[in-house]
């Protein structure tokens, strides 16, 4: 399994467009505003309109191609459809009998009132994940943990040990690897519960290595330096801006 599947790759390109020069906490206060907005609506307009504006300025500004933004998404849309297709046979409107019915096949009815609360969900979960995909594929992890640091006043030691703790993702996937490998070569079943004793073992002498790095650093002993410092620009305010006015008016064309 690669580890590429856990760490996401920002390309250079990705990097050098206009959302990947903007700062990280503007992208991920947008991604949080807009996940609220659609909290306060039912319609299914607002969160299409911001599904198409998030995939259209994923590709347009952030430069992520079509085919990589569609891999990233394709398994949570599979799941955006599951979930709104359950909702929708299985929805209490069915049964409701002043509701409008639009097909009946043998006892499950449904009506018009299901169709629209099922697409409005399914919508909403697809946008989440859309939003969810441009921030992630054009939002370098290092910055972000950098302007939680320098401009959101995040404890050092809290953030670094997060960033830490997520690198390692891959680590235990390569752990997991060698122990697989080992046991074949010995002639023993690949899987086996045994398995999790190693991989816990091995993560636990990560985690003290990450430790002493961390501590040997001096990590929560006082003011540090920055090796990348992280500002506000002019870029930050036009994207927030639009961003705000954008929510505006979907929100408004969903009343």
């Amino acid at each position: 399994m690669s580890a590429r599947l856990f760490v996401p790759d920002v390309g250079v390109a990705q990097q050098a467009s206009v959302l990947g020069r903007t700062n990280p906490l503007v992208k991920l206060g947008i991604a949080i505003v807009w996940l609220l907005g659609l909290g306060l609506t039912v319609d299914v307009r607002p969160p299409a309109i911001l599904l198409v504006v998030a995939l259209a300025a994923g590709v347009t500004l952030g430069a992520i191609t079509p085919a990589a933004l569609g891999r990233r998404i394709a398994p949570f849309a599979i799941a955006a459809v599951g979930i709104a297709v359950t909702n929708l046979l299985f929805s209490n409107h069915n049964t409701d009998p002043l509701a409008t019915e639009l097909v009946r096949i043998g006892p499950l009815r449904v009506t018009a009132e299901a169709l629209a609360a099922a697409a409005g969900l399914g919508m909403r979960i697809a946008a989440i994940v859309c939003i969810g995909a441009v921030f992630t594929l054009t939002t370098d992890v290092t910055r972000l943990i950098d302007s939680l640091v320098q401009l959101g006043r995040v404890s050092p030691r809290f953030a670094y040990g997060a960033l830490a703790a997520y690198q390692a993702v891959p680590k235990i996937v390569d752990d997991l690897t060698t122990l697989r490998a080992a046991r074949r070569l010995r002639g023993l079943r690949e899987w086996h519960p045994r398995l999790l004793v190693g991989v816990l073992v091995r993560a636990i002498r990560h985690a003290d290595q990450l430790a002493i790095a961390m501590d040997a650093r001096g990590f929560g002993s006082g003011p540090r330096t920055t090796y990348r410092p992280v500002a506000w620009i002019p870029l930050d305010v036009l994207v927030s801006g639009s961003a705000a006015v954008i929510l505006v008016v979907a929100l408004l064309l969903g009343r």
